[in-house]
């Protein structure tokens, strides 16, 4: 696979993720695109017609839209969304695969786990629910939560929808005025200046086509602004970064050569020929043989299947020419790389908490980091974030469930660290409780100290 063809099929896939408060409509919002981009069999639009479990029935479509993604019989017979929904849907110009995320605060950790594998957030604002009496306007407290989880994960391109302006005959003041609002939100975590769409995905209005309500509104309707993004790897981080995940024999006996560094590139690219590094050890080495994945088994590499380079988001199999030591859990990086990563015991981060049981100071973690896995203690709770506020609390308490907070950790064993501005793939990491091993929290290195 060319370079070009790997772009392109980048390019032509956004993945991304419904997020805000529940009741802001996003299961109906999805529901209106699969809809509207006629994504939708005959058979399942007669078979939602007649659920027991309709909630809308005053729609264009004549069906609750919800419906299309709520699939759970618990999650229709209440009405909400609990866990992650994946739909597809396609246009003439691009392919989608889009995540509903529940609204609930109880279900926050399933938004942490969609939107870790998105491009795009798409943040719904319910107009009808905004207190348009304060000023700037008050913004539910689920909505400022999501868009800080978004900020933190890093996602490149992100969407408010003010949806439900049908409630308001489309009135444009009304508009500006939660605009404000959400222009306070971002500017106070960070994200840059928002993009906004006045839009009710009941009726349709600027989701698929534009509307002959809002003539204020000029810009592009919101399936008009997924399909211009740019989501090509090559405007990321395009440094090398292939964490090795697995190492291979040809067949198994010392008789043979061959050693295949098995793993997927998380950034940049690799080609036969260049000068790699292979952290921790800083040993320097050239690349001989690259091989895309589809091996037989685990030990077999499909030397068919020989390439010249290879890129990011690709699996493969990498001979070095000189016979140095290489484990799991080792990193390749360019031998020249400008800003190599850290090799660190002592690292802090933004954790978003996601187990019933609250952060403790003396429980035993698991940090899972590319392909390590590494014991790691709390050393210090430094910030808690107040997401009423938007402020970081003075009382440095352990986090609960759905808390984020700034950690410093101590490590057992030093890991090869990038800052997660810098690179998301290898700057982020799971906590893992070693007793009940459950997944607790999802982490973004923010500072490293060198060993």
């Amino acid at each position: 696979m060319t370079q070009r063809t790997n772009q392109a099929t980048h390019q032509n896939v956004v993945r991304f993720i419904t997020a805000g408060s529940v009741d802001d409509g996003k299961s109906t919002l999805i529901g209106r695109l699969l809809y509207d981009t006629k994504s939708i069999l005959v058979d399942q639009l007669e078979s939602l017609s007649k659920t027991k479990h309709a909630r809308v029935t005053s729609s264009d479509a004549g069906v609750d839209l919800a419906l299309l993604t709520d699939g759970l019989e618990a999650e229709r017979e209440q009405g909400i969304t609990i866990d992650v929904a994946y739909r597809y849907f396609s246009t003439p110009k691009r392919k989608f695969i889009v995540a509903d995320a529940p609204g609930h605060v109880q279900y926050t950790r399933n938004l942490v786990t969609g939107a870790s594998q998105s491009d795009v957030a798409v943040i719904l604002v319910d107009a009808s629910r905004v207190n348009l009496n304060t000023s700037p306007a008050t913004l539910l407290a689920q909505t400022k939560r999501h868009a800080a989880i978004v900020h933190l994960l890093g996602l490149r391109h992100v969407v408010f929808a003010v949806n439900k302006m049908d409630l308001f005959n489309f009135d444009e003041q009304i508009f500006k005025t939660i605009k404000v609002a959400i222009e306070d939100l971002t500017q106070k975590i960070g994200l840059p200046a928002p993009i906004l769409i006045p839009i009710s995905a009941l009726l349709g209005a600027n989701v698929v086509t534009a509307s002959k309500d809002t003539p204020w509104y000029q810009g592009p309707t919101l399936l008009q602004w997924l399909e211009g993004l740019d989501t090509s790897p090559q405007s990321e981080k395009t440094e090398l970064r292939f964490p090795v995940q697995y190492v291979a024999r040809q067949d198994g006996s010392a008789s043979d050569d061959f050693r295949g560094y098995l793993g997927q590139i998380e950034s940049g690219s690799i080609r036969k020929g260049q000068k790699i590094k292979v952290l921790p050890g800083n040993t320097v080495a050239t690349v001989a043989e690259i091989y895309l994945g589809n091996r037989s088994n685990r030990d077999q590499v499909n030397t068919n299947n020989e390439v010249e380079s290879a890129q990011t988001g690709q699996a493969v199999a990498i001979r070095l020419a000189e016979d140095i030591d290489v484990s799991r859990g080792c990193l390749f990086i360019g031998a020249d790389d400008p800003m190599p990563p850290i090799l660190s015991k002592n690292i802090s981060a933004d954790l978003c908490w996601l187990d019933t049981e609250p952060l403790s100071l003396t429980r035993k973690y698991a940090l899972r980091h590319t392909t390590n896995t590494v014991g790691a203690k709390v050393k210090e709770i430094k910030q808690v974030l107040d997401v009423e506020t938007l402020s970081h609390a003075s009382d440095t308490h352990p986090l609960i469930t759905n808390e984020i907070g700034r950690i410093d950790f101590v490590l057992q064993k030093p890991i090869v660290a990038d800052v997660f501005d810098q690179s998301q793939r290898t700057g982020a990491f799971i906590l893992i409780d070693e007793t009940t091993n459950h997944t607790v929290a999802a982490g973004m290195i923010r500072e490293a100290i060198a060993q």
